[in-house]
This record gives C-alpha cells, structure tokens and sequence, in this order.
C-alpha cells in the first residue's frame, strides 16, 4: 500500500487540491510552509492569446525527477518536507498546473527553497505544455 509520505511527487490526471499538497509537508517543527501555485494564464510568454493548454509527463520519470529536486533542497538548506504536484491532460485558464509546497522552521528557507523547486521542475523535469488559443496551437519549452 502507498503511503501519503511516499506521493509527495506526483503526477496527476485530476484538478489539484493545494490543500492535499499542504498537508504532504505537515511538520510540527515547521514555523513557515511556502506554496507555489502556478495557473494557467489567458497568454503565452509570446504575448499570443492562449484558450487552454495541454500538459504531458513521462509520469515515472517525472516522479523520480521530483524526488530527486527534493533531495537537492534536502541537502542545500536541511528541508525534509517538500512536495509537488503537476497536473496533466487539458487545462482552462485559471486552473492550477502544478503545485509546490515546502515546509521549514524559517519562513527565509521556506521561500528560498520554494523557488529553487519550480526554477529546476521547469528546467528538469519531463512535463510538455502544448498552448492552444485562436491561432492554432504550439508545443513550448
């Protein structure tokens, strides 16, 4: 059976509950827990109108991608309690896409490590986001 400390990453078909993300960081020594909570947005970086995106993972590795972004915040600031959630499939604007949250003692380290989370999710780890709006659609980095 899996246990909720092992879903701290995952990758999910269904709307996120940050709630349920929160609660994966629940740690009586926390003095601060941070929460990115990234949505989609009316617009590409481009400035092109965007209707709804489509996300895809290769979910296993995805997971282990997280995990392993987990342990690099382990080691840099001494933060066990960090998780993260990406949602795939179709999303509409305002949804949310994908959301981190990391307990810690200082709200500093809590912000810092929050941060470091979403830069290396977006730099490392194999989610694909297909924009699509009223000029057609697009596959972006």
């Amino acid at each position: 059976m899996v246990t909720e400390i092992d879903r701290r990453f995952q990758i999910v078909d269904r709307p996120i509950v940050a709630e349920e993300v929160v609660r994966r960081v629940g740690d009586p020594g926390n003095g601060a827990i941070c929460v990115f909570y990234g949505v989609v947005r009316d617009h590409a970086l481009s400035g092109r109108q965007t209707s709804f995106l489509e996300y895809e993972a290769y979910r296993d590795m995805a997971e282990a991608k997280m995990a392993e972004i987990a342990e690099e915040i382990r080691r840099r600031w001494n933060i066990q309690q960090v998780a993260m959630t990406h949602r795939i499939g179709r999303l509409g604007i305002g949804e949310p896409s994908v959301i981190i949250a990391v307990g810690t003692p200082h709200r500093k380290q809590a912000f810092e490590a929050c941060e470091y989370a979403i830069d290396r999710l977006k730099e490392e780890v194999p989610i694909w986001k297909k924009e699509i709006g009223p000029d057609g659609e697009e596959w972006v980095e």
